[in-house]
């Protein structure tokens, strides 16, 4: 019926779901009914005629195929109809043990081997991996049937993890997760296999399922099937299902729709994107797409992930109520997307808010139904903050409108209409230009250009692009702005795909493949947007207001939107554009805005990353600043810029660095000046050491017994190794207490040492000896939960695990169970002959055995004994508690007097124990004690029951006093106690009943342990008074030397791989503190090789540097602890080491650390500094070194939570803008002074001596309120320094040409700021010949020196020296050097001296560096300074310069190298020259003194 039923709602797609459900109502009908009865046999004549009706309808090779194998299939009988179907549930629990395994925090272990990788975002997965395979294939084949046996699947299973870890690097979460998959398999399988039920048991079991279904009806299992295939429009299984095909099915289903996060199915995701697409222009045919109210529902639906997948999916529809019944008891209002979009379409949303409250409804009803961790509720998450975000950009939209948007309807009629088709060209422009991206073609090879553009790479194989470049894009996302109406201007597609280009660019380098396609493909989409042509203006533009805000992301109300970290980057950003200077003037004017390209062509060709302050502030408003440190990036990025282009003595060079250090301090303010906290990692081994020693001493059994009681009587010294050390557990205590240990391995050998001491010294069925057993197992197990598995702590210890303690022990007992098997024979026979020896003994009265009568009972003062039973017996000691004894034989003698014989119970008191031991309240002890006793001294009956008995039973007739219990045996001669495993007393008369409640398990404290604790309290009072003023030692791991053979060592040298020297053991790999004279830090050095050679040791390797021993910009940032890798590679004696620390790779210094090295002695090291070209170059990570398992490796320590380290400034940054400030400060003096003598001599006021600046013009004080002192060059009374100023006047030649230059551009340009001219300016020196600016230098050293001559009243000196007179009362700038007629010459030397009048004040001589150098260096032995005759006698071929050397060489000298073959040959050519002319002239003229 129920078939028909689904027949007649044409609910079969296929012919194979309809025969899955005609099979399957037969299989139940033969798994039910016995083969003999009509009902089996009614079903197998059914089956065979579908086959045949089916046949006549389906294609005949396919329908013989089916038939056979059904057919050969039922033909097997009863019990071989169980075994198909038995292999397919065996291997569906495989499956299912693999698929829903999460591991501790609830991930999903077999997320990502769900389904293949993607082929468009991982090409290469299929290049280097030929066979693969995943969870889906492996659930086909088993609804297939293709697997013969579980070795099959599990060949499958091993190639899926194989191919996982070929793929990603070891350590990787995928790479554990594949072993975990292959652990988690192959112990299911274990289990499996192991399982005590028998196969014909299991076949029994199958079989009885099958009835099971029957009972529940055939038809409802059919439709659940059919039922979940149809609602999951599942196309992949439409093959046969068996009786257990329900699980699979669900299993099935959970890989299809269960991986989230994973990022293939890119065909899927882009029938998923059309048919959004679809959805998305429908629902505009009856609302506006510029309504609030669609735009936020838009934004939800169509929101996707960094794959570009859209994550809406699930919510579109409400779950099915067939799969997901619960769903709906616990969702009392569900509501999805699609019934959001109908109450839309009948505009039952009136407000933002009640479209809110539906869209926050549908989301905490998923975030109710699925757990935290479950990838809907992660999509849950993603999606409220996308729709938080866009509500409020939308409210802050309405309030900056103001009502603009209020128009009438029928302007809005046509409005709309216009808007709609000039929508429509402005897409169609915009598809037009991503098409001609998308099809571009490199020429020749017809390579596809957009191929790396089309997704953003993955942030698992490239986590360091997301790091560098801040604004991720992609042409996947491009597309979906375009088809879902998200640029509201062509010009915003523009600047999304420049944006894609330009993070190409920047983070590839220049020449590659991706930078040069990103090149061309920008040039084609110009040329592109060039052909079609401008765009018609758009009437119904948006007030300029409204665009900012749009555009920036925060409305001009800031102050009202801004959060707390908008703020903080306003903060800061405030900062650096309002600081001023003493004088009052704004340093930041200059960095506003970037110079134009037309002013400055060589700047954008030096600088290849431009910012301004005005860039910065757009993306801050725009809230591209994810956090402080990324905005500081791009002010330093913009001073480096500063610094680059500027000349080291510019204003705007020393206003870089005032404005860097402002920054830095601004942002020290803020988040203040603690680095990011780094986990103080010796105080969590300790921490971790002292939970273990804890967890394991305080393990307890099931009756709260310390399993390490029964150890704490092993003897600290083992007899067979008397040279070791004691060892306890009491002493392991105190070395945890005291933080003795450092290492986990150290700590573990210790704790093993003596479990393995206490296996050794006992025998295997003792108590100590299983306890010793349990407690190393415990103590692998908690070891492992700390440290992960090696996630937390990388040990040496994690080798050892419960498998290894397995063997170990299966050996011990192997060696050891011969000899205690003839122990016991010895020990029964000894204990025979023992007791035989007391029964023949007569006693006083010598009477022989052969007068007892044995009987198994016996009466004494009115109370029957018998054989079995306990009693108490008159102690020989009044001051003891009576003896408890069972009796095992009772007689009488010739003599008429009565005895027994027995086994006597001791109490604890009467055993020898320590004070830690507990017992069981009333418990005894059965001891290897027998003796007799005349029965006259029974006191009393008494009750010892066993332990499995004692708390559920008790006695009748007897009082709770007189009742004990028994647990272990106690042995008088190794005082040692063994639990009992079966209880052999014999048979007692004593009537048992079970107890109301049964008792509770207490145990309590020994009688000894209050007198012993006062001890010890005593004892360790003593200990600590001790040691006070003692320095705690910390253990060390015992080591040895490793020799290791070197094929290409020198003779005579024995290297090593782990080596002692000075108490301090060294390995290859480590790296050490170096002894470096004149630095204020020691180096570090790695060592790579290490050797003895006569007695002495020797390391070689690389030298790692600080950032002060480098060339860099002031304005340069470094990490803190940051060290480079030189070019330097070193042998140094052992003897210079300091001490050892360690250099780790920036990606190991953000999540680990070794555990033997204080945090002060790591340093970070991330890039290469090549001292030949001063560049600093990242690489991918430091050299790591393959060791023989002899040397002992580190212990890492891994964080929960990366480290975000942060940067400081340059050594270099302080120190060089004292130097700029105090060489301005000297300048503003000269100004000082050029003023008062200006105001003294009058007339120098209209004939200056000295070239001055024009007043900058009124819109100029806008921006730079004072002129700034660099600009005006030193005059003769500039040699005078300040008062309480020590420092020297470093005049140099810019300085000069800048005054001479900013004056004749000023007059040219009377309109230019002050940073205009300063631009111009630094291009024309820059642009200066090398012979002009050395003769500018030379004008310098001329003006300094008064005795040269100074300048008359109206005259300009630096026209007399140049030639130029201009005419009296002209005030024009003169022409800087090489600019003068040829009919003036250049430099005459007059005939006579030249006589000047004086100075107007007194002033002191100020003499150059060369004069003063050379007045220092006079000296009465040489009449020389220079050694000359060493000059004169130098050869070409005998001087060797290095490449620092040639680079200083003075190359400006020359234009060319001419004709030979380097510029330090032709200079030797010079240099000869020079000196033949020298020697013709003395000779010609008979210069003797020369």
């Amino acid at each position: 019926m129920k078939i028909q039923q689904k027949l007649k709602m044409e609910e079969y797609d296929d012919v194979n779901v309809l025969t899955a459900d005609f099979q399957l109502l037969f299989n139940n009908a033969k798994a039910y009914y016995k083969p003999d009865s009509p009902e089996y046999k009614a079903a197998c004549k059914l089956w065979e005629l579908y086959l045949r009706t089916k046949n006549e309808f389906v294609q005949k090779g396919d329908a013989e195929e089916d038939d056979d194998d059904e057919e050969g299939h039922d033909n097997q009988g009863n019990s071989e109809l169980s075994s198909p179907g038995y292999l397919k549930e065996i291997l569906e629990q495989l499956l299912e043990a693999v698929a829903v395994a999460t591991n501790p925090s609830g991930r999903l272990i077999s997320e990502l081997f769900q389904k293949l990788p993607s082929k468009v975002q991982y090409p290469d997965y299929y290049a280097i991996i030929k066979e693969p395979i995943d969870l889906k294939t492996i659930a086909q084949r088993i609804q297939n049937g293709t697997y013969k046996s579980i070795h099959a699947m599990a060949k499958d299973i091993d190639l899926l993890a194989k191919n996982a870890k070929t793929y990603n690097e070891p350590g990787s979460q995928v790479f554990k997760d594949a072993n975990a998959i292959k652990k988690i398999f192959n112990m299911k399988k274990a289990e499996i296999e192991h399982s005590e039920l028998a196969k014909s048991s299991l076949r029994i079991r199958t079989a009885s399922n099958l009835a099971a279904s029957k009972l529940t009806g055939p038809s409802s299992q059919g439709k659940g099937s059919v039922g979940d295939e149809r609602n999951s429009s599942n196309k992949y299984y439409r093959n046969k299902r068996s009786a257990q095909g329900d699980r699979l099915s669900a299993i099935t289903m959970a890989l299809q729709y269960g991986s989230e996060s994973d990022e293939d199915a890119a065909l899927a995701a882009a029938a998923r994107y059309e048919e959004g697409e679809s959805e998305a222009e429908s629902i505009t045919s009856f609302m506006d797409t510029s309504n609030p109210l669609y735009q936020l529902y838009d934004t939800v639906r169509s929101c996707r992930n960094n794959q570009g997948q859209l994550i809406s999916e699930p919510f579109f529809h409400l779950p099915s109520k067939k799969k997901y019944p619960d769903y709906y008891q616990q969702i009392k209002t569900p509501i999805s997307l699609q019934q959001i979009r109908t109450k839309l379409k009948n505009h039952e949303y009136e407000t933002l808010d009640q479209l809110e409250a539906d869209l926050n409804l549908m989301f905490e009803n998923a975030k109710r139904y699925n757990v935290p961790n479950s990838a809907i509720y992660k999509r849950v998450l993603k999606m409220q903050q996308v729709m938080q975000a866009k509500k409020k950009e939308l409210a802050r939209r309405d309030d900056i409108e103001d009502g603009d948007s209020m128009i009438s309807s029928a302007t809005s009629d046509t409005g709309s209409s216009k808007r709609k088709s000039k929508k429509n060209i402005r897409k169609q422009r915009m598809k037009i230009l991503y098409n001609a991206v998308l099809e571009a073609r490199e020429p020749g090879t017809g390579r596809r250009l957009c191929d790396l553009f089309m997704v953003k790479p993955s942030k698992k194989d490239y986590p360091d692009y997301y790091k560098i470049i801040l604004e991720p894009m992609d042409l996947k996302m491009i597309e979906h702005n375009i088809r879902n109406d998200k640029y509201a201007a062509e010009e915003a597609m523009i600047e999304d795909m420049k944006l894609m280009f330009r993070n190409a660019r920047h983070y590839n380098e220049e020449g590659s493949q991706v930078y040069n396609d990103a090149h061309m493909l920008e040039k084609i989409l110009k040329e592109k947007r060039k052909e079609l042509g401008p765009l018609a203006e758009d009437d119904d533009v948006a007030s300029p207001k409204l665009k900012l805000s749009r555009k920036s992301g925060i409305s001009p109300k800031k102050s009202k939107y801004m959060t707390p970290m908008q703020q903080k980057l306003n903060e800061v950003y405030e900062a650096v554009k309002n600081y001023t200077d003493k004088r009052g003037r704004r340093l930041s004017a200059i960095f506003l805005r970037l110079p134009s390209r037309s002013e400055l062509p060589d700047y954008y060709v030096t600088i290849k990353k431009p910012v301004d302050m005005e860039k910065i502030r757009s993306h801050m408003m725009a809230n591209k600043y994810q956090d402080i440190d990324s905005m500081v990036e791009d002010f330093v990025m913009m001073f480096n810029n500063a610094c680059t282009y500027n000349e080291p003595e510019s204003l705007i060079y020393k206003d870089a660095l005032v404005l860097h250090k402002v920054l830095l301090e601004t942002r020290r303010e803020i988040e203040g000046d603690e680095d990011s906290h780094v986990p103080n990692v010796t105080l969590l081994i300790q921490e971790l050491i002292h939970n273990l020693f804890v967890s394991v001493m305080s393990h307890q059994d099931d009756e709260g017994r310390c399993y390490s009681d029964s150890l704490a009587e092993i003897p600290a010294v083992d007899p067979n190794f008397p040279n070791k050390p004691p060892l306890t557990f009491d002493i392991i205590r105190k070395n945890v207490e005291n933080n003795r240990y450092r290492r986990l391995d150290l700590f573990q050998e210790n704790m093993f040492e003596v479990l393995e001491r206490a296996r050794r010294m006992n025998r295997t069925d003792s108590e100590i000896y299983e306890d010793a057993v349990e407690l190393q197992q415990f103590f692998i197990k908690i070891r492992d939960e700390l440290c992960k598995n090696g996630e937390i702590l990388l040990s040496p210890a994690l080798s050892y695990t419960t498998k290894h303690l397995h063997n170990d022990v299966e050996k011990e007992k192997k060696e050891k169970l011969p000899k205690e098997i003839e122990e016991d024979k010895l020990k029964r026979e000894e204990e025979k002959r023992e007791a035989e020896k007391s029964e023949d003994s007569s006693g006083s009265a010598g009477l022989s055995s052969l007068h007892r009568t044995y009987s198994q009972d016996c009466s004494f003062k009115n109370s029957m004994y018998h054989v079995g039973d306990y009693v108490y017996v008159e102690p020989a000691e009044t001051s003891l508690q009576p003896h408890i004894v069972c009796i095992e034989r009772l007689w009488e003698d010739s003599a008429g007097e009565k005895w027994l014989y027995g086994c006597w119970f001791y109490r604890p008191n009467e055993t020898f124990h320590l004070a830690t031991r507990k017992f069981l309240e009333k418990e005894v002890f059965k001891s290897d004690y027998y003796s007799k006793v005349p029965v006259s001294k029974i006191l009393g009956k008494c009750v010892v029951m066993f332990v499995k008995e004692y708390f559920k039973l008790c006695p009748e007739n007897f009082r709770d006093e007189d009742v004990y219990v028994c647990e272990s045996r106690y042995s008088a001669k190794t005082k040692s106690f063994k639990k009992i495993k079966l209880w052999t007393m014999p048979v007692s008369s004593v009537r048992f009943v079970p107890r109301d409640v049964p008792l509770p398990v207490v145990r309590v404290a020994s009688v000894f342990a209050n007198t012993d604790k006062v001890d010890e309290e005593k004892h360790s009072e003593t200990l600590e008074d001790s040691k006070v003023g003692e320095s705690i030692l910390h253990l060390e791991k015992d080591k040895e030397d490793v020799p290791v053979e070197m094929s290409n060592g020198e003779p005579g040298c024995h290297y090593f791989e782990q080596l002692c020297y000075n108490d301090m053991w060294l390995k290859v790999g480590d790296c050490v503190f170096i002894k470096s004279h004149g630095l204020v830090r020691p180096r570090v050095g790695r060592i790579e090789k290490m050797w003895v050679r006569d007695g002495a040791a020797y390391f070689f390797g690389p030298i790692f540097i600080h950032p002060e021993e480098t060339e860099h910009e002031p304005t340069k940032m470094f990490y803190k602890k940051e060290v480079f890798l030189s070019n330097l590679e070193e042998t140094c004696p052992m003897t210079c080491i300091l001490g050892k620390c360690v250099v780790l790779s920036f990606k190991d210094f953000l999540s680990c650390r070794p555990t033997e090295i204080s945090e002060n002695d790591v340093f970070l090291c991330e890039s290469r500094y090549n001292e030949s070209d001063k560049q600093m170059k990242k690489f991918k990570g430091l050299k790591r070194f393959s060791l023989s398992a002899k040397v002992v490796d580190d212990e890492i320590y891994y964080f929960r939570k990366p480290i975000v380290p942060q940067k400081e400034p340059s050594p270099l940054l302080e120190k060089k803008i004292q130097q700029l400030e105090a060489k301005f400060a000297e300048l503003e003096g000269g100004d000082e002074d050029m003023e008062e003598m200006g105001e003294e001599e009058g007339d120098m006021a209209e004939t200056p001596s000295m070239p001055q600046l024009q007043a900058p013009l009124a819109s100029d004080l806008d921006i730079m309120p004072y002129t700034p002192p660099q600009s005006t060059p030193k005059s003769v009374k500039g040699s005078t320094k300040k008062e309480g100023s020590k420092r020297k006047i470093n005049m140099s030649g810019y300085i000069l040409f800048s005054s001479e230059m900013r004056a004749v551009i000023k007059a040219q340009h009377p309109d230019y700021s002050f940073g205009e001219l300063s631009r111009l300016v630094g291009t024309e020196w820059r642009n200066l010949e090398a012979n002009k600016k050395a003769e500018y230098e030379g004008v310098i050293g001329q003006n300094v020196s008064p005795m040269v001559g100074t300048p008359a009243p109206g005259a300009s000196p630096f026209g007399q020296q140049m030639g130029i007179l201009g005419p009296p009362g002209q005030q024009a700038p003169p022409p800087y050097p090489g600019q003068s007629p040829a009919s003036q010459p250049v430099m005459q030397q007059p005939s006579t001296p030249m006589f000047v009048s004086p100075p107007p004040k007194t002033q002191r001589l100020l003499h150059s560096e060369a004069y003063l150098k050379y007045i220092e260096g006079l000296s009465a032995e040489s009449n020389s300074i220079s050694k000359w005759d060493q000059t004169l006698a130098a050869r070409r071929r005998d001087v060797h310069l290095s490449k620092e050397q040639e680079s200083r060489l003075p190359s400006h000298w020359l234009k060319s190298k001419g004709a030979h073959t380097t510029m330090a040959d032709a200079l030797w050519r010079l240099r000869d020259l020079m000196l033949r002319d020298t020697l013709n002239i003395r000779q010609a003229y008979n210069l003797e003194n020369v």
